[in-house]
């Protein structure tokens, strides 16, 4: 049978709204966006993230240049107006000390986002070390903090580096927060020192700034008005037990606040929370966790939006997971924040791509989504948010990247 006039154009002007709200004849429309990074062509591949299915497919005009080189670190502005992306360059070159010394291709890129997830480059800022490793945003989003591996002083002090930047929320423009704690005849110093060898800074319970080295945690607190940093009279904790961690994870959880630290030569999970101090933080009762059996190289980990469970990524495993190398391992947390297996056996630890980096949840928290370095995709997961257990999405979990992927970001619709 033959379609009206009247009916044609009632089906064209459905199908074009349909189009307008990110939605498919498969799919129960886009929920959000998700910007992955890939360091091999220095790119961003964005996607749609399908209601329905949880299925990505790709932003119009995707991939986008990260304006820099080797993107290791990007995060989102609440309202999802904005994405800063942090490119570490292509290493450190040249003499500490001295002009010389830099990290070619390292910026801090200022990326609108526009309708449909694109991205539309602003503008580079630079911190003040060299070779920037990671980025956090404090609570409220107005201020931005980038963790470099060199802090200027590091020819004297062997120390890595944050620099404060305020947030223009209209523009999305940084301005430098100076550290008015150390002054140099009258004019304060550009950075916040931390201690040797960070590699990932994160923002805690009751406005603090955690960063992570091999062994210690340094902290600082934030200033919500001004967002300069102080560092509190406890100091540095030491993690005792440690062989090198490899990543750290705040998370509010259902109580005062916890924080999971991975332990890759050491195969285990360390349990930390508040303590009596500003900052301040001792271990949560019953020690290190260890990894699951099979499990080995833990290298990142989220907890769930609920705080109910902790899943750690491992970049390699043994015995029988398909494949091999790249497992997650899931874990209950109890309201004492201390970690159990998931009683889901026959599948945890669950399989994911190869050389697994980042792991997410998606705005809805139906979702997870791991990066996988070495096979250049990203694997999606549904998430049973009642009891934690991890499965295959309906219709295809892997999905193409740009290639060499390192972290991810992931915002709601505009």
């Amino acid at each position: 049978m033959t379609l009206s006039k009247i009916g044609r154009v009632v089906m064209a002007l459905v199908a074009t709204a349909a189009l307008g709200l990110g939605m498919t004849a498969c799919g129960g429309g886009t929920i959000g966006y998700l910007w992955v990074l890939g360091t091999y062509y220095n790119q961003i591949s964005g996607f749609l993230i399908d209601d329905y299915t949880g299925n990505l497919t790709a932003i119009t005009h995707s991939p986008f240049a990260s304006g820099g080189a080797n993107p290791v670190s990007l995060v989102v502005k609440a309202g999802g107006r904005f994405v800063f992306v942090i490119n570490a360059g292509s290493g450190a070159t040249g003499t500490p000390g001295t002009a010389t010394f830099s990290s070619p291709g390292q910026s801090i890129s200022v990326f609108s986002v526009g309708g449909g997830g694109t991205l539309t480059f602003e503008q580079n800022y630079y911190s003040q070390g060299v070779q920037s490793l990671w980025a956090a945003l404090d609570s409220s989003s107005s201020f931005l903090y980038v963790l470099d591996k060199y802090s200027p002083d590091y020819a004297t002090t062997g120390n890595g580096s944050i620099t404060a930047f305020s947030i223009n929320g209209s523009t999305g423009r940084l301005t430098l927060v100076p550290n008015t704690s150390i002054l140099t005849n009258q004019i304060p110093q550009t950075w916040f020192d931390v201690g040797a060898n960070p590699s990932m800074t994160k923002v805690g319970g009751g406005g603090c700034l955690y960063t992570l080295s091999p062994n210690s945690i340094y902290p600082y607190q934030v200033n919500s008005s001004t967002g300069q940093l102080t560092v509190p009279t406890t100091g540095p904790y030491l993690v005792t037990g440690s062989n090198s961690l490899t990543s750290i994870n705040t998370s509010a959880g259902s109580g005062s606040g916890y924080m999971y630290l991975t332990d890759g030569p050491g195969n285990q999970i360390f349990t930390l929370q508040g303590g009596a101090s500003a900052c301040s933080l001792s271990p949560v009762a019953g020690g290190a966790q260890t990894n699951l059996s099979g499990a080995i190289d833990p290298v990142n980990s989220l907890t769930s939006s609920s705080g109910k469970f902790l899943y750690v990524l491992n970049y390699q495993s043994i015995g029988t997971v398909t494949p091999a190398n790249s497992t997650i391992s899931a874990f209950t947390i109890n309201s004492q924040g201390q970690l159990a297996p998931l009683s889901d056996s026959t599948n945890n630890p669950y399989a994911v791509g190869s050389g697994p980096k980042c792991i997410l949840q998606d705005p809805s928290n139906q979702y997870m989504y791991i990066s996988d370095y070495n096979d250049s995709t990203v694997t999606g997961k549904l998430l049973d948010q009642n009891r934690g257990y991890l499965s295959d999405l309906a219709r295809g979990s892997v999905f193409p990247t740009s290639m060499r992927p390192t972290c991810m970001a992931v915002s709601g619709n505009l």
